[in-house]
């Protein structure tokens, strides 16, 4: 399973969002610190699920990480997060 695969998975089961959008922007930072080759280091998700919505932005980034785990961040340099409730 893909790295944007595994990220989809984990976020619909975590949040059942309204919108989930997974962007892989690694070829953009081809070269730069973080980039390992795999094309699969650099992640933009924009998420909206009604569970955001009485959360601060750090909390949601938080329940973001704590859905993905330390096997997906911990494989992945750059996560951007655009989170809404």
């Amino acid at each position: 399973m893909s790295v944007d695969a595994e990220i989809r998975a984990k976020l619909e089961a975590a949040f059942a969002p309204t919108a989930l959008e997974i962007i892989n922007e690694s070829q953009a930072h081809g070269g730069h610190a973080g980039d390992d080759g795999s094309g699969d280091s650099h992640f933009r998700v924009r998420i909206a699920a009604p569970g955001f919505a009485d959360m601060s932005r750090v909390a949601r980034h938080r329940a973001v990480h704590a859905a993905l785990g330390p096997e997906i961040t911990g494989r992945i340099h750059a996560l951007a997060l655009e989170i809404s409730g």
